[in-house]
């Protein structure tokens, strides 16, 4: 596993963003771990989470789009800090842009915060994690009304690895299918549950085997194929 990704698991544990306990989800499935970047709400913490989603999407994408588009509400900071890192990284002026969940018909009209779209811009949505696919089916429409836009894929921090709402394929696999754009993640469940399982990390042992059976046992039940 790549160094990053190790220090990400890392980070989202020391930032109480990953949670193991028992946690009912948006899609109603009761699951043994909990993802919620909302967690991160320290300076520090956003530039090192914008810096992280910055080499993702650097790796994943490369410099093949203009704007980063965070949906409402989680997503507005992911786009900010990582625009911000992007710029710091890799020297390159990338626009952000989210949308508002009401729109403004005053001032800043429009559904849209941040940059505004145009014909031909290449867009990177940014999330914090994808379970079921849902929040694609709000976004995508909010996307293709503004304009001959292209989107380029999708980033999220964790990749759950659970069926998605129309079958037995990830979240991430049926966004590629069902819309055409590639869909990747900072790190898997399967890549932290590598790192965390049984190994000792700030003196206390994260996932031992009483979590790691109830993991698995969800798995077995909404796991993708």
């Amino acid at each position: 596993m790549e160094q990053y990704k190790k220090e990400f698991i890392e980070f989202m544990t020391d930032s109480d963003v990953l949670k193991f306990g028992e946690f009912t989800l948006k899609s109603g499935r009761k699951s043994p771990f909990f993802m919620n970047a909302g967690g991160y709400v320290t300076g520090s913490q956003l530039m090192k989470l914008g810096e992280y989603y910055a080499a993702a999407i650097h790796e994943h994408y490369g410099d093949d789009f203009d704007v980063l588009f965070g949906p409402a509400y989680k997503g507005i900071p992911l786009s900010v800090a990582t625009a911000i890192a992007y710029a710091k990284l890799y020297g390159r002026e990338i626009r952000y842009c989210s949308n508002r969940k009401e729109e403004k018909d005053h001032g800043d009209a429009g559904i849209l915060l941040g940059s505004k779209l145009k014909d031909g811009d290449r867009v990177v949505i940014i999330e914090d994690v994808t379970t079921s696919g849902k929040s694609i089916e709000e976004t995508f429409p909010i996307l293709m009304a503004q304009g001959k836009v292209k989107i380029t894929g999708l980033i999220v921090s964790l990749n759950r690895m659970e069926k998605g709402l129309e079958g037995s394929k990830s979240a991430l696999e049926e966004i590629r299918e069902k819309y055409g754009f590639e869909a990747n993640a900072i790190v898997t469940m399967q890549e932290v549950v590598e790192h965390l399982y049984n190994q000792p990390y700030k003196g206390k042992i994260i996932i031992d085997d009483t979590l790691k059976s109830a993991i698995d046992a969800y798995y077995e039940q909404y796991g993708a194929k």
